[in-house]
């Protein structure tokens, strides 16, 4: 998951908390094994070299990009998990040096993307041959709502709370005779602060930022929300937005969408009448 992944336990009992943690590092790892762009060979790999043939596909795969095709649907194209050739460019990592892709690669990677290019059905997908997909938008949030569910199924009087880099779900509502969950918001402008803290009993949150990923170049700072339509991170995008919701998947999709929308974030989440803070 590329980050920090936790799971806070409402019970005393240490046996059951191994065996919750052995689930929930099993699913965890299974979802990255399989829908990592990263990792060479495996299941999306061969997806992304399937040179413009057709491939079966499982219901899992199915469902993800169905879930996908509707994110790109709501945002007019922005949430775009074929955007796979621009984040290839934009390295926000150590390795990055603060380099600005150039435009003419800008300008190459941007005809190979768009997700209506793809044909879905409901066992076969075919991509042409210059696209590649990066679950990476969504593949957390799934991977937090699969691990809360799971422990759910197993545990559904233990109340747990799932956290994979700060996208959260609490499955089992805490008792009104326990404290609520406590979760920070971390602070932009001084990281591993909390500016608010929520307090939640069951439910799902996921926050979108810049805060940890971004170059700065010449005194502009680019954050890694990518705008397929421009090939640039977005212009106006908050530092940091997030949401709650009744699933982690769609707290994501939205936080992800309202920092896609720049300026108008707050009135786009405002319409979607969810709890979100949004900092700037």
């Amino acid at each position: 998951m590329a980050s920090p992944c936790e799971l806070l336990i409402a019970s005393h009992d240490e046996a059951i908390a191994r065996q919750m943690l052995t689930l929930a590092a099993n699913e965890a790892q299974r979802i990255e094994a399989k829908y990592s762009r990263f990792i060479e060979g495996n299941y999306l790999w061969r997806l992304n070299h399937s040179q413009g043939a057709a491939v079966d596909i499982d219901a899992e795969t199915h469902s993800l990009l169905q879930f996908a095709g509707q994110c790109f649907s709501l945002s007019d194209g922005q949430f775009d998990i074929s955007a796979c050739p621009l984040m290839a460019l934009w390295r926000f990592d150590a390795t990055a040096k603060g380099q600005i892709p150039a435009q003419d690669a800008i300008e190459a990677a941007r005809k190979r993307i768009g997700f209506s290019r793809l044909r879905l059905e409901a066992q076969k997908l075919q991509l042409p041959a210059d696209m590649q997909l990066d679950f990476g938008g969504i593949a957390k949030e799934y991977a937090v709502d699969r691990v809360a569910s799971m422990l759910a199924g197993a545990w559904p009087s233990l109340s747990v709370l799932v956290n994979f880099g700060g996208d959260i779900a609490c499955p089992i509502a805490k008792p009104e005779s326990q404290a609520p969950w406590q979760i920070g918001i971390e602070d932009p402008q001084a990281l591993d602060s909390a500016a608010a803290v929520l307090q939640i009993r069951q439910g799902a949150l996921a926050t979108s930022g810049d805060t940890r990923r971004f170059i700065e170049k010449a005194g502009v700072r680019y954050g890694h929300i990518i705008d397929p339509g421009s090939g640039y991170p977005v212009v106006g995008a908050p530092r940091s937005v997030t949401v709650l919701g009744p699933n982690c998947v769609t707290a994501g999709m939205l936080a992800t969408m309202a920092m896609l929308k720049g300026e108008q974030a707050e009135a786009f989440l405002a319409e979607q009448q969810v709890y979100f803070k949004v900092f700037r």
